[in-house]
């Protein structure tokens, strides 16, 4: 079982990536998957979450309007679409699965977590 963050990368503020989580092992339909970023010296914030049964999304305050989640189950592949980055938002971006929650609680322990992407906003 395995999850995978990509598509971090450098951007100027303003800018937009999308990251992707994609799993090995197991199948992310059946799974709530949750983005989480820790930046250097900060605690991990909760960013978002999508729910396997109904696709319902739910965002933190600090991404909502700017940031989306989405999923496609034949990729077996969530994506968070971030735009309009501000410096506020480098940080190293993660991915969750759980097979209950939706939450963007950053205390509550997803069952499974994968390796981070760098995110860098700067001019």
């Amino acid at each position: 079982v395995q999850l995978q963050a990509s598509g971090g990368g450098l951007v100027q503020p303003g800018g937009s990536l999308r990251l992707s989580c994609a799993a090995s092992g197991f199948t992310l339909d059946y799974y709530v998957i949750g983005w989480f970023r820790q930046a250097p010296g900060k605690e991990r914030e909760g960013l978002s979450c999508i729910n396997s049964v109904d696709g319902s999304t739910y965002y933190a305050d600090s991404v909502k309007g700017r940031f989306t989640i989405s999923r496609d189950n034949a990729k077996n592949t969530v994506y968070l679409q971030m735009n309009s980055l501000k410096p506020e938002d480098t940080a190293v971006y993660y991915c969750a699965a759980d097979g209950t929650l939706c939450t963007v609680d950053p205390n509550y322990e997803y069952d499974y977590w994968g390796q981070g992407t760098l995110v860098t906003v700067s001019s």
